[in-house]
């Protein structure tokens, strides 16, 4: 997906917490239904399936995790504050 260029502190800031806020949603969805997964799996008969779901889906969400925090822009990993105020101080030193 292609990341459109963010040109004020508060469009940066809203774009780094909205990045932040994707990662951590597919991390909670993969936990929940994984372990919805698991236990149909072990109630049903044993471990036969899930850990392919899991192992095919870790991977997905590990590389998820990684982009977020290797690229420079979530490096962080903050609130929407932190990041608006870290812009502002960015924008306030560009200008001297």
């Amino acid at each position: 997906m292609a990341r459109q260029k963010a040109t004020t502190p508060e469009e940066r800031a809203r774009q780094r917490a909205k990045e932040y806020s994707d990662m951590m949603w597919h991390v909670a969805t993969f936990v929940i239904i994984n372990a919805f997964l698991w236990f149909l799996d072990l109630r049903v008969g044993g471990v036969d399936w899930a850990y392919w779901i899991t192992i095919g889906w870790g991977l997905g969400v590990a590389f998820h995790v990684a982009s977020y925090y290797i690229d420079t822009s979530g490096r962080e990993g903050r609130k929407y504050q932190q990041f608006l105020a870290e812009e502002r101080a960015k924008e306030s030193g560009d200008q001297s």
